[in-house]
């Protein structure tokens, strides 16, 4: 039998209790449907709390729809959008950003999965040709799909870049809270204050059953979202139930409390799993996730009870996601595991 807990995905974990407890407290008597809720306003103003009281915040069901409709309110079908080539909306959301922006989106290199001014910068041409889609919009992923962090320097320069040509920074936000405790910053101090615009803002993996957040923080791309999402399909009748899950998050820093502990269980992870020479960190554990290269042959046998991806089946390497609920003896337990596969590979 295999255990109750993998390391595939922090999708894959339980909602957190405390969010358990907010849903069932708003399971009571009837408010007006589609937003127009006293629970939906009271979790805008713990949004407001975080990210200053001007910004505008609109829940939806999933994460490919935040970035979807993100990037439909500030961009044409004529425009472009630059994005790492490994990133989230390129390779795994099924042509869905394509399809719903018409806006071309084009893959750039992208070392340890983030982005550069300088490699945005060879993507920036035929402006004013109308021959040729115009760049728009900059989308990157924090904390990246590589597990790793753009330093807030790193943001900012971007942002600069963008804001200079009439552009805007979108981030993808689905591990966010990961990435701001990484380094010890607060959420506004970590994308608001670095210049970012629009920010797809994850509650899934970080504890929710299902709502993420679009949040603007310039007023006019926000202006029309309202209609932008009806006609996503993402508008929720029972909004309530996407609202209180969000205001738990960002109540008593459960958002935080659950990153710290996810991203100090990949730590140990790291630790753990390093005891066996043959396993092999590939991307620096910056955030819950642990990139790791281990022997071909290793794998399958792994797999038989435990459940992970393959990150990159050429070079044999996968990925080890740690959620909340990850404990110790998870972690142990698992790498003790891998180890034993592993050196009797080499017996």
């Amino acid at each position: 039998m295999k255990p109750s807990r993998s390391f595939a995905s922090d999708n894959n974990a339980v909602v957190h209790a405390e969010v358990l407890d907010a849903l069932q407290r708003a399971n009571q008597g009837h408010v007006v449907g589609y937003g127009d809720d006293p629970y939906t306003e009271s979790a805008v103003a713990k949004f407001r709390e975080h990210f200053g009281q001007d910004v505008a915040v609109f829940f939806v069901f999933n994460g490919t729809a935040a970035n979807v409709l993100s990037l439909q309110a500030v961009a044409r079908p004529y425009h472009a959008v630059l994005c790492p080539e490994l990133s989230h909306i390129y390779t795994d959301e099924c042509g869905a950003p394509e399809k719903f922006t018409g806006c071309k989106l084009i893959p750039l290199q992208a070392p340890m999965g983030k982005l550069t001014v300088d490699t945005v910068v060879r993507a920036y041409h035929g402006i004013g040709d109308q021959h040729h889609v115009q760049p728009r919009v900059i989308s990157i992923t924090q904390s990246t799909e590589m597990g790793t962090v753009y330093k807030t320097a790193e943001i900012e320069a971007l942002a600069r870049f963008a804001h200079e040509r009439n552009m805007f920074l979108h981030v993808d936000g689905a591990r966010i809270s990961n990435a701001v405790v990484a380094q010890g910053l607060t959420l506004r101090q970590a994308t608001r204050d670095l210049g970012v615009d629009v920010l797809s803002f994850g509650g899934t993996k970080n504890g929710l059953m299902g709502v993420e957040a679009v949040v603007f923080f310039r007023p006019e791309p926000a202006q029309e979202f309202l209609y932008v999402r009806k006609q996503g399909m993402q508008l929720a009748s029972k909004m309530r139930y996407m609202a209180v899950q969000m205001e738990a998050l960002l109540t008593n820093d459960l958002w935080r409390r659950n990153a710290e502990h996810a991203n100090r269980m990949a730590r140990l992870l790291e630790q753990e799993v390093k005891k066996t020479p043959p396993v092999k960190i590939v991307y620096p554990v910056e955030a819950n996730g642990v990139f790791a290269q281990i022997p071909r042959e290793a794998i399958q046998k792994i797999q038989e009870r435990y459940f992970f991806y393959v990150w990159n089946e050429e070079e044999s390497v996968v990925r080890w996601m740690c959620s909340f609920d990850t404990t110790e003896e998870d972690v142990r337990t698992f790498a003790g595991f891998v180890g034993e596969v592993v050196s009797g590979l080499a017996s």
